[in-house]
């Protein structure tokens, strides 16, 4: 079952569950029939964590952001100071990527064995002294 957040966009029910679990969002009203009834505001915040999420703010930080949007007169310091880390965390996780490209690359290429037993694939995979970068 999905939510409605905006007309483009929905979030699972088990995903706001865990959203409330994790306190980001407080329990929605219910219906007679129990069924989740939302605000304007609650589906906002809910737009808010899942593209916060799809960017890939920890749960930590998408809470601190969520406090610092209820204070909009306060400088944004904190916000860039959030963001600038997740985007160091991506260029490094992008980074790290980019050596296991190369590393896959070089290893699907350099097998010129006829049979398993003469497979570079399958000897790379087993010594990790064969592979030329750290990947992992």
């Amino acid at each position: 079952m999905l939510a409605p957040v905006t007309e483009t966009e929905t979030v699972k029910v088990p995903t706001i569950r865990y959203y409330e679990q994790m306190g980001l969002v407080a329990a929605p009203e219910r219906s007679e029939g129990n069924q989740r009834r939302y605000s304007r505001q609650e589906l906002e915040r809910l737009a808010f964590i899942r593209h916060a999420r799809d960017l890939g703010f920890a749960v930590e930080d998408i809470r601190s952001l969520i406090e610092l949007s209820g204070h909009p007169e306060q400088p944004c310091g904190h916000a860039d100071k959030i963001a600038q880390e997740q985007l160091i965390s991506v260029r490094d996780k992008i980074a790290q990527l980019k050596r296991l490209e190369a590393e896959l690359e070089r290893i699907a290429t350099c097998c010129n064995g006829k049979t398993v037993g003469d497979c570079y694939v399958i000897r790379a995979l087993s010594d990790h002294a064969l592979c030329t970068d750290e990947h992992g």
